[in-house]
């Protein structure tokens, strides 16, 4: 039988036109299976990312660094040094607004602002000691006091700037919030499923605020009230449009209006402040612009206009003048 085939040239070609069907068809469904195998596997990972980028405990990193500042605060309060602020609860919330919800910020706080008191002027101190011919005693005096100056209020410098940046953070992505959450509720879904679907929604996108909503949803989970939680929400977040939004649901549920309509006409207003916002920031384009263009461009204008005038005098009138 093989011999026959072999020998025919119509067989041989056939039967190499079905070998190669099969191995193509073999190929085909083998490589099907890992695509979609690896589909599944990237959205099992996208997922789980996404749960973990709203997981509101903090990651294995952020604990190790957390408790190993933790353990240097109580190893210097062991030493009879009370870092305690008589302004706990105010540092707290500045704390709070930049990002830092851990209890013992504050004292950390502290702690790093006593050290750099001290750090800095003796860095500056050690390295003047090192020069072939130190400063005098006034030089070090004032330079030294003005490190310590800088060391006791760089932290509060950058935690305000960060506290800023995390405020315009929310303040951008909330208007986002309040359209997922109106087609989320318009869709029948009650305020906890909604704030819970947005939370899973923006967890990539706005991640401050898909924070803000999942912390208010585990509290109403856990048995808080809708004003508490949606309260607590205001302060963590210490955005006025926030606090405005709490309230306008605290009051709609009390007087039982309907929340849609609510939401629809706060989200017009969000957007149409972030417009607004945007449009003053295009305002100020030309004022800005026009600093660096007379700084830099305008000199070198007048320098290119007066040249040639200024070498013509020195040339021609300047020795007619001197009756050269």
């Amino acid at each position: 039988m093989l011999e026959q085939i072999l020998a025919s040239d119509i067989l041989r070609l056939a039967l190499l036109i079905g070998l190669f069907t099969v191995v193509a068809a073999a190929s085909f469904i083998l490589i099907s299976y890992v695509n979609r195998r690896s589909h599944l596997r990237g959205e099992l990972q996208g997922i789980r990312d996404s749960q973990a980028s709203i997981s509101f405990a903090p990651q294995t990193m952020k604990e190790k660094k957390a408790s190993a500042w933790t353990a240097i605060v109580e190893a210097v309060e062991k030493t009879g040094l009370q870092l305690g602020d008589t302004k706990d609860q105010r540092l707290r919330e500045r704390l709070v607004a930049a990002g830092y919800a851990s209890p013992a910020a504050p004292r950390i706080y502290t702690l790093i602002r006593l050290s750099l008191v001290f750090i800095l002027p003796g860095l500056f101190l050690l390295l003047t000691l090192s020069m072939a011919e130190p400063p005098g005693f006034l030089s070090l005096y004032v330079f030294g006091s003005l490190l310590g100056l800088i060391g006791l209020f760089l932290p509060s410098l950058l935690i305000t700037a960060k506290a800023d940046r995390r405020r315009e953070q929310i303040v951008n992505g909330f208007p986002d919030a309040l359209d997922l959450m109106l087609v989320c509720m318009e869709a029948g879904l009650g305020v906890e499923s909604a704030l819970d679907r947005v939370a899973r929604e923006m967890a990539s996108s706005h991640p401050l605020v898909a924070a803000l909503l999942g912390t208010a949803v585990l509290q109403l989970r856990a048995g808080a009230t809708r004003e508490e939680a949606f309260r607590r929400m205001a302060d963590a977040a210490g955005v006025d449009e926030i606090r405005s939004f709490t309230t306008l649901l605290v009051q709609s549920d009390k007087l039982g209006t309907s929340v849609s309509s609510t939401l629809r006409v706060y989200a017009e207003e969000m957007r149409e402040k972030r417009r607004m916002r945007a449009e003053e920031k295009a305002h100020r384009l030309p004022v800005l612009i026009s600093i660096p263009l007379v700084v830099f461009m305008l000199p070198t204008m007048i320098g290119v206009i007066m040249l040639p005038a200024a070498i013509r005098m020195v040339r021609d009138v300047f020795p007619l003048m001197t009756g050269g």
